[in-house]
């Protein structure tokens, strides 16, 4: 019986034991199968792989990091410049090698923008300048002297203009201007834009002698021109075009620098002298430029200001909307507008003027185009300084209705070009102040000046008696 038994468990013993090694070779078959399918498609396990790591990613993006320094208090210093809208204005010659970087990023942006030829550029500005179209006039026409004529100086920073053109749609009254583009570049993506425009009338200008079309030959830059930094001597030596003439800080003309300056002289001509829509025109003339942002009261308030001229303050004879200041208090400044003399620095913003004034500035002409400064408005000064009977006055907004957004431009060079934070600053700044605009009368004092304006050094750029010539040339006296 106990021989049985043992038998038994010998059996069970030996059975279960088989049926174990029958297993485990099933299962090594199973992943040599696996194995092989897995080297004859690698992608299967790969593709799981990656499905994995999205879905870790993706958790571990949902949940927000906190930044070990949020905690910490801002540096002052920090905290003054965060306020500041646009960076400090840099009056002296730019950066060469900065600028020649954006230059050349301003290069190839036009090569991808443009598929024009040279000659097609040409006819079409020709064109342009002859026809003087008025978009919308039969909507919005006809102008008369209390029309006010808006003139924007354009280069080419679409994103910019933009952001003016959204302000100006949102301005009360904007539909009783007119709205002249002044050009550098002929582009399409721009004039699409200007032509977009259905809330007023509009006008486009081409400067003729821009860069663009004049890459390498004078006002652009030529072979035979003199390095900008070479010793005259050197420069005698080389025989090039301008070894006669640099500027006073020893440089030679760099033409990516004259051109704003020329640009500005000829606008004006042009829409004091020339343009048929305004060369008989006695109202206002506003000057804006293509980084420049407006308020919705920005009209009513240039109104006030013309009116308080007009009534009591016939000396004045700039109105300036804009200003640099960093931080604004609409509660109190709102509707205070100060009368003082003008500073190009600070007073050179969202100004209108007339055609009286005009008279004053152009008669001074000579002085203006021979100033060795590359800077319009610290020309303007010079004349204001050392030609002008008077002094130019300025009728300034402390709570301004034109704000400075361009981060990055010739004047201005910060590490961050992102024109939508100077956009929230500017929303935010009017959004507070939204139940001070649109003041039913102004408040006007006068404010002495602390110390006697003394103009600095010309900061250069400008000592080319070829760069004066044509100065001299694009002006319309009388």
């Amino acid at each position: 019986m106990r021989i049985r038994k043992l038998s038994c468990l010998k059996f069970t013993i030996l059975t279960g034991f088989a049926i174990f090694i029958v297993i485990n070779i099933k299962s090594v078959g199973e992943d040599e199968q696996n194995l092989q399918a897995e080297e004859e498609h690698p992608e299967n396990g790969k593709r799981n792989i990656a499905n994995l790591r999205t879905k870790d990613t993706d958790i571990l993006e949902s949940v927000p990091v906190q930044s070990s320094q949020s905690k910490e208090k801002p540096d002052p210093a920090e905290s003054e410049a965060a306020d500041s809208l646009a960076g400090e204005r840099i009056n002296e010659l730019p950066n060469p090698l900065s600028s020649r970087e954006d230059s050349q990023v301003n290069q190839s942006q036009d090569k991808q923008k443009s598929q024009l030829s040279l000659k097609d550029i040409l006819e079409k500005l020709k064109e342009a300048n002859k026809a003087q179209i008025i978009h919308n006039e039969s909507l919005f026409g006809p102008i008369t002297n209390d029309t006010i004529v808006i003139v924007v100086q354009v280069h080419d920073r679409i994103k910019y203009l933009r952001h003016l053109i959204k302000s100006l749609s949102l301005a009360a009254g904007i539909d009783q201007t007119l709205l002249i583009f002044s050009h550098d570049v002929w582009d399409e993506e721009l004039n699409e834009l200007v032509r977009s425009i259905d809330f007023s009338q509009t006008l486009q200008i081409f400067y003729p002698f821009s860069l663009q079309t004049h890459k390498h030959s004078f006002p652009g830059e030529s072979e035979s021109d003199c390095p900008r930094d070479a010793h005259k001597e050197k420069a005698l030596s080389l025989s090039c075009t301008n070894a006669a003439w640099p500027d006073l800080h020893g440089h030679y003309r760099e033409a990516q620098f004259t051109q704003t300056k020329h640009h500005w002289w000829w606008k004006a001509n042009q829409v004091f002298s020339s343009l048929r829509a305004t060369k008989d025109f006695t109202g206002l003339f506003l000057f804006l430029e293509e980084d420049h942002y407006v308020s919705e009261d920005f009209l009513h308030v240039l109104k006030l200001m013309s009116l308080e001229k007009k009534k009591s303050f016939p000396e004045v004879d700039i109105l300036s909307l804009g200003t640099y200041l960093k931080k604004f208090n609409f509660r109190a400044n709102g509707k205070q507008a100060e009368i003082t003399e003008w500073i190009s620095a600070k007073h050179n913003m969202g100004m209108a003027f007339t055609r009286v004034e005009w008279m004053k500035m152009v008669s001074c002409s000579e002085l203006f185009c021979k100033y060795d400064d590359y800077n319009w408005d610290w020309s303007l000064q010079h004349v204001s300084l050392n030609c002008m009977k008077e002094k130019l006055q300025v009728m300034m907004m402390k709570g301004p209705r034109v704000f400075h957004i361009g981060e990055c431009g010739v004047h201005h060079k910060k590490s961050d070009c992102d024109s939508n934070l100077v956009m929230d600053k500017v929303k935010n700044i009017l959004k507070t102040a939204n139940t001070f605009l649109f003041p039913a009368k102004l408040s006007v004092g006068r404010m002495g000046l602390k110390k006697k304006v003394k103009l600095k050094k010309g900061n250069g750029g400008w000592g080319d008696k070829r760069d004066h010539d044509m100065c001299r040339n694009m002006t319309s006296v009388g």
